[in-house]
């Protein structure tokens, strides 16, 4: 009989590696980019992303900028922000909630009929360290399933972790599930509708903290951002940056491919 349970419990614990690593919370957290040089995480983050395929920078010698934004809820200035994106021909990558599909259906389409990505932050916006393996699991399909549905976008494997809370046992999960964790380099505090301190506070905000290889994360929410956006666009294209997408992330760094140079 304690053979029968030894090897029941030898199963499981093989079953379901992620039981066996840490969840200690993990709240997403670095040092600010400065004077060009990357935001930095520190060597024992770098590492824990790294065993993951999980990121939250680019290359630090490339003038390339990721767009990311993040939505939770539709605020009336998502579509401001597609329609700077269309006319800068800028991709970005939209992090959505069920609650966003659901109530934004339209705007969800829009995103990717004119060629962006969209992103799974979760059904319910829940700290997954606190859900169970199955829990999350169901998060993460029901926001495949009705982006599909919506969208007909078949294929989704970028997740950002609601309110950045992570661990490593939720890193493992979602990359046996097929996600690729995308943490930021570049955020400012942008969610707070009832704080918004105007277009310049949010230019300032981001071009200080500019650099080379930058995940940029901005709350569609802000008025302050749909109202900056395009400046910030145009006058990070003057400096020699470009903007590239998830996608080309994947193609160029992580499979190690030189980007291709324009012009």
């Amino acid at each position: 009989m304690k053979s029968i349970f030894l090897s029941m419990m030898a199963f499981l614990f093989i079953s379901s590696p992620a039981a066996a690593l840490s969840n200690e919370s993990i709240h997403w957290g670095f040092k600010k980019a400065k004077n060009g040089k990357q935001a930095d995480a520190g060597e024992a983050y770098n590492q824990l992303l790294e065993k993951y395929g999980a990121f939250y920078k680019g290359n630090p010698n490339d003038k390339v900028v990721y767009l990311t934004f993040d939505n939770g809820y539709e605020n009336g200035y998502t579509a401001k922000v597609l329609d700077v994106l269309k006319k800068e021909e800028v991709p970005a990558t939209f992090f959505v909630t069920g609650h966003y599909l659901e109530s934004a259906p339209d705007l969800a389409k829009r995103m990717v009929k004119e060629g962006h990505i969209i992103g799974n932050h979760s059904y319910t916006h829940p700290d997954l360290t606190k859900m169970s393996e199955d829990k999350i699991i169901q998060e993460l399909e029901k926001v495949q399933v009705k982006t599909q549905e919506l969208t007909g976008q078949a294929h989704m494997q970028y997740i950002r972790p609601p309110r950045g809370v992570l661990s490593e046992r939720t890193l493992a999960i979602a990359e046996k599930a097929g996600y690729i964790h995308v943490l930021w380099s570049l955020a400012y505090k942008d969610w707070l509708v009832d704080e918004q301190k105007g277009k310049e506070y949010a230019y300032n905000s981001i071009m200080k903290q500019i650099h080379p290889g930058a995940v940029l994360l901005l709350h569609t929410v802000s008025k302050d951002n749909a109202k900056a956006l395009e400046k910030v666009i145009k006058d990070l294209k003057k400096a020699g940056y470009r903007f590239l997408s998830l996608d080309d992330y994947i193609w160029n760094e992580q499979l190690d491919i030189p980007f291709a140079q324009s012009g």
